[in-house]
């Protein structure tokens, strides 16, 4: 298990981790546009790190685990971070901090009741997290001055955040249940 940390996909998973201190200090610091392009590096490397693991056939149990782990540091802080700095609203926070609380939470009964371990991120899972990122972005663009707000693209985002992210709790929530 050690030495699949070293592998590329498993790197860009973990960079994630490492970025998101910055990025969250970059927004309470209203520094958006660095936050920003670190945001839309951390989303790359989002979207390549299955891809290349796939592709080089290096899927490990260790990415399997840090992939979604590194989401939701990343996705938990920008959002708390855009809460502080009143960028983003707070039910809307609170929708995705509850639904990942109740995500780790339900995932906590699957594996004491039934022992299992595998909890592969869905398709509704995987957009509800692109949709966050790019709900970000477009909050931060906002703030950096290269969004105009009479724009109604913020709302949408925002909207969109929350069906993406309800949706996919109560899909998650579905699948718990048939496991159970």
């Amino acid at each position: 298990m050690i030495g699949e940390v070293w592998r590329l996909p498993n790197l860009l998973s973990l960079s994630r981790v490492v970025l998101t201190p910055v990025i969250a200090a970059d927004i309470l610091a209203d520094r958006y546009e660095r936050a920003l392009t670190l945001l839309f590096v951390a989303g790359v490397t989002d979207l390549f790190d299955g891809i290349l693991a796939r592709r080089l056939r290096q899927e490990s149990r260790f990415g399997a685990y840090a992939d979604p782990v590194a989401d939701k540091i990343l996705m938990s802080a920008v959002f708390l971070s855009l809460g502080f700095a009143r960028a983003a609203p707070a039910w809307l926070i609170a929708l995705i901090l509850g639904r990942d609380a109740a995500i780790l939470g339900v995932a906590a009964i699957v594996v004491r009741r039934t022992g299992k371990r595998s909890f592969p991120p869905s398709f509704w899972g995987k957009l509800s997290t692109f949709v966050q990122i790019g709900t970000a972005l477009v909050l931060m663009a906002e703030r950096a001055g290269q969004l105009e707000r009479a724009l109604p693209l913020t709302e949408w985002a925002i909207q969109l955040c929350a069906v993406t992210t309800a949706w996919s709790g109560v899909h998650y929530a579905w699948r718990a249940w048939r496991t159970l």
